[in-house]
């Protein structure tokens, strides 16, 4: 963690920089995002399709029913990929499509359209990487108590070992869960995302629930997939910088990163929860769901951390200077147990469409920090990207430069990293798809290629175009 006053380390410079040889280029997308069918061949509505049909809680009402339709376009989106020159596609199964109670045997349609989808990806020479774990737990299950339920990490554990028998002999490579700090904290905390809770006790139990069935999932994927294959997490870990030097501020930027990212990586990389978010959350809870054996079963060896990165967060303690905000990702419901004090800041700079700032030193400072403390553990950026305001021009053009610009300034950083010594394997960028954006529902735009939602159309960007070369050549160019 750095001081926000402290000069930061350039983003990019006009030089041109290659990657190394076998780094991986690809891009990312979340099944309830994209895939539509919502009640196709069996599928069962998800916590998110419960949340989205609920009045008030998705911008507009919208929801993931048809998204982008990717159920029935998959060879089409495969095409694109493949004219675009990704050399890895990073999606996610739909836990409901698979098993829609969340318990007993696989539907096999469910099963059958993921495997066609890794078959198609290897015909066209792109590398599938699979995710178990994409936040649409099936609602019975949500009914029956959720994360923060033991139950549901043991179902889940079930649920990887039906993925691992069908896709393990072609998929190489998997992540168990994506950004479970959001599933506990804004699924159970601020209720912004689904389920909708708004309980700390429960948010706290739910990170513990999901920490386990990260584990027990990894133990269901080895028992299953062949040595060489690949086993990872998601992590959306925070790059928490406190305002200033201040001791007040320094205090605040230790508990948020407690609770944003130690919670995860201490059971997950060291094998214990930190002393200090013990004692921070002691008014709140014993955490006496923690059963022994626990910890040994979440800390299983990994292949590669996944990192996803968006943008700095910025603290202060309750006396720091500066406007507060409401940038701790839930306005008055706050995702964050026993951080009261706790002042979220704007960064400095530009922003993108959501209001976050563009910051490649942030992820610069990340991939430092994470090189540092897990030496032996390579890293890969699992999801990094903006949305921005596009539109089709009259000749039917998306000319996103500020999209370039971010990209260029991030895998710039990434890029420096990698020569100051981070083990960096490779980088997936969010998202191929302009697609359904949780909260937000269609009125954020992330993609590579431009969807025009009523017909389906697609169009890649100039974004696009540019990420493609740099995939096809691993070079970097200047500014």
């Amino acid at each position: 963690m750095v001081s926000a006053a402290q000069p930061q380390p350039a983003s990019a410079t006009d030089a041109s920089r290659t990657f190394p040889a076998g780094f991986l280029w690809g891009s990312a997308t979340a099944a309830y995002q994209i895939e539509g069918a919502a009640a196709k061949n069996g599928r069962t509505p998800s916590i998110w399709d419960t949340y989205a049909r609920t009045p008030g809680r998705v911008r507009n009402g919208d929801t993931g029913d048809i998204a982008t339709d990717h159920y029935h376009r998959r060879r089409e989106d495969v095409a694109l990929m493949a004219d675009l020159g990704i050399g890895a596609y990073r999606f996610s199964l739909a836990w409901p499509r698979i098993q829609p109670t969340g318990r007993g045997p696989a539907v096999q349609m469910g099963l059958d359209f993921y495997r066609r989808l890794v078959d198609e990806l290897l015909d066209a020479g792109i590398q599938p990487v699979a995710t178990l774990y994409h936040w649409d737990l099936p609602q019975e299950l949500e009914d029956a108590g959720g994360w923060p339920e033991r139950a549901t990490a043991e179902r889940f554990a079930a649920y990887a070992a039906l993925a691992a028998d069908a896709l393990g002999d072609r998929v190489k490579t998997w992540t168990t869960l994506n950004e479970p700090w959001c599933s506990a904290f804004l699924g159970y905390g601020s209720g912004v995302h689904a389920p909708g809770r708004t309980d700390p006790v429960a948010a706290l139990r739910a990170a513990h629930h999901l920490n386990l069935a990260h584990g027990l999932a990894v133990q269901a994927l080895r028992d299953r997939i062949p040595a060489d294959a690949k086993c990872s997490v998601a992590l959306n870990v925070h790059h928490v910088r406190p305002l200033t030097g201040s001791e007040a501020d320094g205090d605040a930027a230790r508990r948020i990163d407690a609770l944003a990212n130690r919670v995860f990586t201490g059971p997950m990389l060291h094998g214990g929860y930190p002393q200090d978010l013990v004692e921070d959350t002691a008014a709140l809870t014993d955490w006496s769901y923690v059963r022994d054996g626990d910890l040994a079963l979440i800390h299983q060896p990994l292949d590669f951390l996944g990192v996803n990165y968006y943008t700095p967060t910025l603290v202060s303690g309750a006396d720091g200077d500066g406007s507060p905000t409401s940038y701790g990702h839930g306005g008055d419901r706050t995702p964050w147990p026993a951080a009261d004090g706790v002042a979220f800041h704007q960064s400095p700079g530009d922003t993108t469409a959501m209001g976050w700032a563009v910051d490649p030193t942030g992820l610069y400072d990340l991939l430092r920090r994470l090189s540092s403390e897990f030496p032996r553990l390579p890293l890969v950026i699992t999801e990094n990207g903006a949305a921005f305001d596009d539109y089709a021009d009259p000749a039917g053009h998306v000319n996103d430069a500020a999209r370039i610009a971010y990209l260029r300034g991030h895998l710039a950083a990434v890029h420096r990293a990698i020569e100051d010594g981070a083990d960096v394997r490779g980088y997936f960028l969010w998202s191929l798809l302009d697609n359904f954006e949780w909260a937000h529902g269609y009125s954020k735009r992330f993609g590579l290629v431009y969807v025009d939602y009523p017909t389906g159309t697609r169009t890649p960007k100039a974004s696009a175009r540019w990420y493609a070369e740099v995939a096809r050549t691993g070079v970097l160019p200047g500014a």
